[in-house]
């Protein structure tokens, strides 16, 4: 079977891992501060304990998001720079896939809600549903946590529960919800193994981050452009006929 290296550092925890047949050999540490600095050496650790090299690696997968802004990018980068040198394709995997694949595998359950805190007062969050295989339901979204609007009683992960317990009090699925489930680069490999048999892979070159949340943060000529272009287009509505 194919070897798979995975890279994930969309949240708190960074992880790596390397799936060889059934088996995985994984990495983590804490601190989002230092993830662009731990990763590399973690997958050096890996490929040494496997007895391998980077070439003998099928793909290379990384959690694309959504999550940390930061984090997101710093996975990409790397898985990037990675395949780059080693000539290897690149499998994008969804953060919040890999948690409902935790959720299943913890609890077995086949209805499952993933939510993880997208700070500012909100959530990323998306439902699955899992026979043979994970199924998405809802797609990737960004909201409110009053907005989480899932269909049924499925099971609930991830920390954007705990992030806003008061939110969630009283809903179906906060009672036994699994708080702790966060996106790890072992389901990373595990669904990028698969998105491999499938075909769906990606160049280096054409990685990209999920962001789902527009960019918050801008410079002074861009802030200047938008506040420019809301008064013209104030300007124009209040010029306009009734």
């Amino acid at each position: 079977m194919p070897i798979i290296l995975a890279i994930e550092t969309s949240s708190e925890l960074a992880s790596c891992a390397l799936l060889r047949d059934d088996v995985v050999l994984s990495r983590e540490s804490s601190g989002v501060r230092t993830h662009s600095q731990a990763i590399l050496p973690m997958v050096q650790e890996l490929l040494a304990e496997a007895g391998i090299a980077l070439a003998d690696c099928a793909a290379i997968a990384y959690g694309s998001g959504p999550g940390s802004f930061t984090g997101v990018r710093t996975a990409c980068g790397i898985a990037q720079g990675l395949a780059f040198g080693a000539n290897l394709p690149v499998v994008p995997v969804v953060t919040l896939d890999a948690m409902a694949l935790a959720c299943h595998q913890q609890s077995a359950a086949a209805d499952i809600l993933a939510v993880l805190d997208a700070r500012m007062g909100e959530v990323y969050w998306a439902q699955y549903h899992y026979a043979d295989g994970l199924r998405a339901v809802l797609a990737p979204a960004l909201s409110a946590p009053e907005a989480v609007a899932p269909q049924g009683s499925p099971a609930a992960c991830g920390n954007g529960l705990s992030a806003y317990a008061e939110a969630f009090a009283g809903r179906d699925f906060a009672a036994a919800a699994q708080p702790l489930v966060m996106p790890h680069a072992v389901q990373i490999a595990q669904l990028a193994r698969l998105a491999l048999a499938a075909g769906a892979t990606v160049t280096a070159a054409e990685a990209q981050p999920l962001y789902l949340r527009n960019k918050i943060a801008f410079t002074s000529a861009e802030r200047r452009d938008i506040n420019a272009e809301k008064a013209a287009q104030a300007a124009k509505a209040a010029g306009a006929p009734a």
